[in-house]
């Protein structure tokens, strides 16, 4: 009878901690899954905001028959591109949103100095594409956001907590919404 009851016990144990594993597993799987879909969004953002930047060398390069000053301006800060990767913060996409967000306004400043450039079809198409690039990174903004808090959501909560910090994953940062662009100006001259 005795041995029956170890062996009851036994199989009770290895059950118990055969189901802790499994949920371990379950739960070590999980946050992989949302860190990589986090990871993923922020990838986006930097595919979209190299297409900005694309459109703004382009622009530069019509500025340039303008004003060779205004073409090396836009150059210079073009220049402080750097590419957003899977392995970039928010913070890097933060510092990119506002090297674009001067670029443009330095070019919307140069376009008013030179009505001839606004007439421009080139230009107009190019900035076309500025704005729907920009379209495009807003919904790759909110995109990130709603996996970051997904996925921090999981790492906060109990019993996935445990797993989550033993296992180091650690909270991720929201993008932070400029409040000047809710009160900017059209891009489309």
């Amino acid at each position: 009878m005795l041995k029956f009851q170890t062996m009851t016990t036994l199989i009770i144990v290895v059950a118990i901690v055969a189901l802790l594993v499994l949920w371990f597993i379950s739960v070590q799987r999980k946050l992989v899954s949302k860190e990589e879909s986090v990871k993923n969004a922020l990838s986006q953002i930097g595919v979209q905001q190299s297409s900005r930047w694309d459109a703004l060398s382009a622009l530069a390069d019509l500025v340039r028959s303008y004003n060779e000053h205004e073409y090396n301006t836009l150059k210079d800060v073009i220049a402080m591109r750097k590419d957003i990767t899977r392995n970039s913060s928010a913070a890097d996409v933060d510092a990119q949103e506002a090297g674009i967000a001067a670029a443009l306004k330095q070019i919307n400043i140069v376009a008013e100095r030179y009505p001839e450039l606004k007439a421009n079809t080139m230009f107009d198409k190019t900035m076309d594409s500025v704005n729907t690039y920009e379209n495009q990174v807003r919904m790759s903004r909110m995109v990130y956001n709603d996996s970051v808090t997904l996925y921090n959501r999981i790492i906060r909560q109990i019993p996935d907590s445990i797993v989550a910090s033993m296992l180091h994953f650690e909270a991720k940062d929201y993008l932070k919404e400029d409040s000047a662009k809710a009160s900017m100006p059209s891009m489309k001259i």
